[in-house]
């Protein structure tokens, strides 16, 4: 009944619903509750004999019964509230029927009518399951002194203080496995990056975009790199010098303080240091600013004390 877009199975018969995607859980229970109207005035229209029907004329008749069944309800609540109670009962219900001009005594017999068709309850979804992560602690439960139709508790995670933080790993194979997945990862990322903003090289001519290689880029000193020293090479130059430069001034400071403690000596030799050795201005001067004319300087080795 009704448009190819509406499908249900109603006790063996065909009953057409129309199906819209919703986003959120209240869009969720609407759009289900619209459907079992639906199926519902379906199944009316089939006990009445109709074998086909229009979309639009299948929603107007699900939205007169949405309307009527919300006026009921509704009206029910308020004679509930009226006598100093929070559900409705029957008498509410059949007070409200009567008000709206209904007959209630004809709802028995209509419920016993040999023609009616009996509709399939709809799907139970189960209860979404909390995560693990989140359960903390026990629910509480209302106290005698609060109603039970009351909102129950929110879950314990939502007030309690849990922690957010690990603890760091300090296995030493899952440290370095880690470690190299990282510097893989930057080799690899930098390499791409390299081939997307420089010149790059194929292996197929067919396919240039297939394999990339970075291009060579040629000095026009070649042998330049061999002559200039590593890194390491400058980092132990540098130790060796400031090595010997702590030492001069060791020794500086222990001639001045044996000057100071001659008073009677020469004015002359009291601006040398002892054993001739140069003050640090001179030395400054006999460096030799070219790394590759310097003097072979072998490093120090401190011993252990």
């Amino acid at each position: 009944i009704g448009d190819p877009s509406l499908l249900r199975s109603l006790n063996g018969n065909t009953v057409l619903i129309s199906g819209k995607a919703a986003t959120s859980p209240a869009e969720n229970y609407h759009l289900a509750r619209r459907r079992t109207l639906q199926v519902v005035v379906s199944a009316l229209l089939t006990e009445c004999g109709f074998e086909s029907a229009e979309k639009a004329a299948v929603e107007t008749l699900t939205e007169m019964m949405q309307s009527y069944i919300t006026e009921i309800g509704r009206c029910a609540k308020a004679y509930c509230e009226h006598t100093a109670r929070s559900v409705p009962t029957l008498a509410d219900t059949v007070v409200t029927l009567i008000e709206m001009g209904f007959n209630a005594d004809t709802l028995p017999v209509y419920a016993k009518r040999s023609q009616r068709m009996v509709i399939t309850a709809p799907p139970v979804t189960n209860a979404p399951v909390t995560p693990k992560a989140l359960s903390a602690g026990q629910k509480r439960t209302h106290p005698a002194y609060i109603p039970s139709h009351f909102p129950e508790f929110p879950d314990p995670h939502t007030y309690i203080k849990t922690p957010t933080f690990r603890e760091p790993v300090s296995d030493y194979q899952v440290v370095r496995e880690k470690a190299a997945s990282q510097k893989r990862d930057v080799e690899r990322a930098l390499t791409r990056f390299m081939a997307k903003t420089g010149e790059t090289q194929s292996l197929f001519k067919d396919d240039i975009t297939a394999f990339p290689l970075i291009a060579a880029q040629p000095s026009s000193i070649p042998y330049l790199s061999a002559l200039l020293p590593s890194e390491l090479e400058l980092q132990t130059l540098e130790e060796t010098d400031s090595s010997e430069q702590d030492d001069q001034t060791d020794s500086e400071n222990a001639a001045g303080n044996l000057i100071n403690d001659d008073p009677g000596g020469d004015k002359e030799n009291s601006m040398l240091p002892p054993s001739g050795v140069p003050s640090a201005k001179a030395s400054e001067e006999n460096v030799i600013d070219n790394p590759y004319l310097r003097p072979v300087k072998k490093p120090k080795v401190r011993r252990k004390k």
